[in-house]
């Protein structure tokens, strides 16, 4: 005889449990770990020059970086951080300092900077990141974009305390 392990029956009993463990103050353990810190990735420094400048958009524009910058642990919005952005693209390679900017956050922890059309080098078309402000550990991104053909890439940042 099979059994059932999510019948209505066990699935009102866990929800019980749960509200019980979550009105007692009790922290589960799972969510006791929060959102873990964003790790950085192979490549993602390659050609990085600290300090790019603040700017309103890199070259011509028509291409956008976008994210987000979050706290690790509990999730929330991190305001005025600073974000590095570079890549290889139609304006220049991803090691000429013009390639080079940088943005903040706003209030809910979100950036987006313009800039030129992201262009394939070393066959994959991709951009790079930086968190390297003093607050936070200093994370690297290197996404890679699923079309050179794309005119936007999301990257994410979960920040760990210094």
């Amino acid at each position: 005889m099979p059994i059932d392990l999510f019948t209505r029956r066990t699935l009102l009993a866990a929800g019980g449990a749960i509200a019980a463990t979550w009105g007692s103050g009790l922290i589960v353990p799972a969510s006791a770990q929060g959102l873990a810190p964003t790790q950085s990735m192979r490549g993602g420094s390659n050609n990085y020059i600290p300090n790019a400048p603040i700017v309103d958009r890199i070259g011509g524009g028509g291409f956008w970086m976008t994210g987000t910058v979050r706290r690790a642990g509990d999730g929330a919005p991190l305001a005025g951080q600073r974000i590095q952005i570079w890549a290889h693209t139609t304006e220049g390679y991803e090691s000429d300092p013009h390639s080079h900017g940088a943005t903040l956050t706003d209030e809910n922890g979100e950036y987006r900077l313009e800039m030129p059309q992201i262009v394939p080098a070393f066959g994959q078309p991709h951009g790079h990141l930086a968190y390297d402000s003093d607050e936070f550990e200093t994370v690297f991104l290197r996404p890679v974009m699923s079309s050179s053909k794309d005119t936007s890439l999301r990257a994410d940042f979960v920040l760990k305390p210094a």
